[in-house]
């Protein structure tokens, strides 16, 4: 049983580090319990919460439940200092698409999060200065003494963020170039294949595998077969959520259906 904020949910464990629950709600509320309770235990000590967020459907849930939690429970995010992924390149925040918007309409807008906290990468620069904001991404989380939790989704290509493969693992924050299976899957969002950008800025597997505690979050079919090849697979570029392997300090948070594959 895990104990939360406000509930308890039912798991089951594959191994020491995979917990599988009924359904994605049970899922999205134990991670969102996960980030509460990191974020209340600095509040005590008086320290910030650093926080690497992750965008798209599956960690909708987490974000509307911490959303609940402030309203309804006066969880404060008044320590918290963030860093998203990645952002699509070329981006404008005002886009309906843009990483920006998504963390607004999901969970800055509804908490009470200090707005100089909040870090996503810029879709808007030059090409020329893609180089130095990457740098300049990397230095601002250091500075802060590194992420306390990285929250991590997985494409169908194997991505986490947008370290498609081929990806090494000691790749930082960088300009990419998106994977045809990435750039499908994001067909909807887009209205059109051919409307969807073809890159991206994403922190490096380095980045997040250097986080204090990383969790992946899979939800649904559709990520069962790519969770069966990130846990069980060989470690290779090829599936850089495989890179994860290595940690000792990850979780893998599934539903039942993201998890049918699994031994």
């Amino acid at each position: 049983m895990s104990k939360s904020i406000n509930t308890t949910v039912d798991y089951f464990n594959i191994g020491e580090s995979i917990k599988v629950y009924a359904d994605k709600d049970s899922a999205s509320k134990y991670v969102a319990d996960r980030i509460a309770n990191l974020i209340a235990t600095k509040q005590v000590k008086g320290e910030r919460a650093i926080l690497g967020l992750a965008t798209g459907s599956t960690p909708k849930g987490v974000y509307k439940e911490l959303v609940r939690l402030h309203k309804d429970e006066g969880l404060s995010f008044a320590n918290v200092v963030t860093f998203n992924l990645d952002e699509y390149y070329p981006m404008h925040p005002i886009e309906d698409q843009s990483y920006v918007s998504f963390m607004k309409a999901n969970l800055f807008d509804h908490i009470d999060v200090v707005k100089s906290n909040i870090h996503i990468p810029d879709g808007t620069l030059s090409l020329e200065a893609i180089e130095a904001f990457c740098q300049s991404y990397e230095k601002k989380i250091k500075d802060f003494g590194g992420l306390d939790l990285q929250l991590l989704g997985i494409g169908r290509s194997g991505h986490i963020g947008f370290n498609e493969p081929g990806s090494d693992h000691r790749s930082m924050t960088r300009l990419v170039s998106l994977d045809e299976i990435t750039r499908l899957d994001a067909v909807d969002d887009f209205k059109g294949y051919d409307k969807v950008p073809t890159q991206a800025i994403t922190m490096g597997i380095k980045t997040i595998i250097e986080a204090k505690q990383v969790i992946l979050m899979a939800l649904t079919q559709r990520k069962a077969q790519i969770m069966h090849r990130a846990i069980y697979g060989e470690v290779s570029k090829e599936v850089p959520a495989t890179f994860l392997q290595k940690l000792t300090h990850v979780e893998y948070i599934l539903d039942n259906q993201a998890a049918e594959l699994l031994k």
